[in-house]
């Protein structure tokens, strides 16, 4: 382990995924390294990365935090633009934390993810950082009045809403965009996402489903004959690597399932490159691709091709690089980033999840508690606490919080897993059609569906309406 002895500040750049650009401010806190384990740890820290600008903020507006989630920060700084437009209209500062275990923000550093040492590695942990992060943050400044408001999309999302549940002192209301909380924790069958999925490409083309279900079944087919057929599948796909034995073919399903299930999530309205680089509306290009083919099996391989062969120069495809088989069944993706999503889908956070060929149409691929349970004792050596989301963080007895907007967009196939409706006149719903991922945190975009653009609005109007409250209050 290893403490901080100073602050670190240097004065960055980035632009966002639509044009503009926010110049941020990196730094570093000195943050405990465990806030519940008194004995182990005493009073050792790390290096908890974050980036703020200050631009807009006049000392008495709010601070507008973003609850970093499973990556480099900046990575969320790039394409979260609906921040910095709020920031400009209310004055604020905008400041975003980076999550522990994530980028830069390694408590053990390169010895992180060795041992024992992933084992302060969680979503309460996480939330601690935050809170004492921001009460030094603010202390700093003398903006110890200031109100905070929290926001985060996905996994931050739920984190913004957890820091309201759990930290109502220091956040005053928080936007959280395509936060699957009652799917983590629980409440929902995780199969539901493949089912949504297969209803994006559904609503795209009937025959776009029928054409993926046939290749799929032709694939089961080949499959049959196993060593000739296997090596047929690996020409006919352009396999880097030969394969021979089922779990090879189970993954080989797997890498291609994962390809739909990307290009649901990220069906944005124009080109991105937020995880990967996708054309604008990128299912029904998937769907274009399978139709054309000259068979649904040709179909399958060019439509995978789309997020595995971006810069369509690949001989190729090595797909145990592409897709690593992990304890979230849309994939955990590779390095230190997917050591650590993997770890927390291990222990805390719920996406058992399978596909069964019936409500959705994708093979027959499961992944249940047992299947879960294994790998995770096999991997981390942890088994899955499964009731600690829905105990910890309320499940759906969410209706005593206040002060936040759920918002899903209809696209998104990890929306029937959040909260679709109002739950009390201040924990309220938004729904956006025509909207995948939260898109309505990514900057404002000519070819936005005017459904993100009144969700943006009135996301701005209930931050007033919490500000307004705040400030009233306090004078």
């Amino acid at each position: 382990m290893y403490i901080i002895y100073a602050l670190v500040a240097f004065l960055c750049f980035i632009g966002t995924s639509n044009g503009e650009d926010y110049d941020y401010v990196e730094s570093y806190f000195d943050q405990k390294l465990d806030h519940i384990n008194f004995v182990f740890y005493g009073n050792y820290t790390f290096k908890q990365r974050y980036l703020y600008n200050d631009t807009w903020w006049d000392g008495t507006g709010p601070i507008f935090f973003y609850a970093g989630n499973e990556g480099n920060i900046e990575g969320f700084w790039k394409h979260t633009g609906f921040i910095f437009r709020a920031a400009k209209e209310f004055k604020a500062l905008v400041v975003f934390a980076e999550h522990r275990y994530y980028g830069k923000s390694l408590p053990f550093g390169n010895h992180s993810f060795t041992g024992g040492a992933i084992g302060l590695l969680s979503v309460n942990q996480a939330l601690a950082d935050y809170a004492f992060f921001l009460k030094s943050f603010k202390e700093a400044r003398g903006a110890e009045k200031c109100p905070v408001i929290a926001f985060g999309g996905s996994y931050g999302g739920m984190l913004a809403a957890y820091m309201r549940f759990k930290y109502p002192n220091i956040v005053q209301g928080a936007i959280a965009s395509s936060a699957p909380l009652y799917q983590v924790a629980g409440k929902v069958s995780s199969d539901i996402l493949f089912q949504a999925v297969t209803k994006d490409f559904r609503d795209v083309s009937p025959n776009c489903e029928a054409r993926a279900r046939s290749g799929f079944a032709q694939l089961n087919k080949w499959a049959l004959a196993k060593k000739a057929g296997y090596a047929h599948i690996v020409k006919v796909f352009r396999i880097c690597k030969p394969f021979q034995v089922d779990d090879d073919f189970q993954h080989f399903l797997r890498w291609i399932r994962n390809a739909f299930v990307s290009a649901a999530i990220l069906d944005y309205p124009y080109p991105n490159d937020f995880w990967t680089k996708f054309p604008a509306f990128p299912v029904k290009v998937m769907c274009d691709l399978l139709e054309s083919a000259p068979t649904p099996v040709d179909g399958l391989r060019e439509a995978a091709g789309l997020l595995y062969n971006v810069s369509k120069n690949l001989d190729c495809f090595d797909m145990f690089k592409e897709y690593m088989y992990c304890a979230d069944p849309t994939g955990c993706g590779s390095g230190d980033d997917a050591t650590a999503w993997n770890y927390q889908t291990c222990s805390e956070i719920n996406l058992e999840g399978s596909s069964h060929g019936v409500q959705d149409m994708f093979p027959d691929l499961p992944f249940n508690t047992d299947m879960r349970d294994y790998f995770c004792y096999n991997t981390f050596k942890v088994v899955p606490r499964r009731d600690f989301m829905n105990v910890e963080f309320w499940g759906e007895d969410i209706s005593t919080s206040s002060n936040i907007v759920f918002s899903n967009g209809n696209l998104d196939p990890w929306a029937p897993g959040g909260i679709l409706k109002n739950i009390s006149d201040s924990v309220v719903a938004v729904i956006i059609e025509g909207g995948a991922h939260h898109l309505d945190l990514r900057e404002d975009n000519p070819n936005d569906p005017q459904s993100v653009r009144d969700a943006r609005n009135f996301e701005i109007a209930n931050i007033k309406k919490w500000l307004t409250e705040y400030y009233n209050k306090l004078w």
